[in-house]
């Protein structure tokens, strides 16, 4: 079993910043990578940010040059800093984790935080 606790959204002003934590635990062998994923009210899921093993990042461009994804590794968790928040970053952030179990390949998901950005 894997386990993923997101925490750290909440309410903010257009302009201001938050930062997402999503700690993974349980039964994990090897990380492959880890992510942040964003779902709008009527819209689909979407990709936020991902970061590899290696430290390899991936941007959504709506996200580039304001959100930052870092990883700490002896932690098992990853971190989502968004600065300059906009309206339409509004949404339920989900962290997502492929790694390596004793049962093979994972991939999981956390319950989600909510991020609201006031305009």
């Amino acid at each position: 079993q894997v386990q993923l606790v997101e925490s750290g959204g909440g309410l903010v002003q257009a302009g201001g910043s938050l930062r997402l934590s999503c700690a993974a635990s349980g039964s994990i062998i090897s990380i492959n990578s880890m992510g942040w994923y964003r779902q709008a009210p009527g819209k689909q899921r979407e990709l936020v940010a991902t970061i590899t093993g290696g430290g390899s990042t991936n941007y959504a461009e709506s996200v580039k040059g304001r959100f930052t994804i870092s990883r700490d590794n002896a932690k098992n968790t990853v971190y989502l800093q968004m600065n300059s928040l906009k309206p339409e970053d509004t949404g339920v952030y989900y962290c997502n984790l492929d790694s390596f179990t004793p049962w093979g390949t994972r991939k999981s998901w956390g319950q989600g935080t909510q991020v609201t950005v006031s305009s």
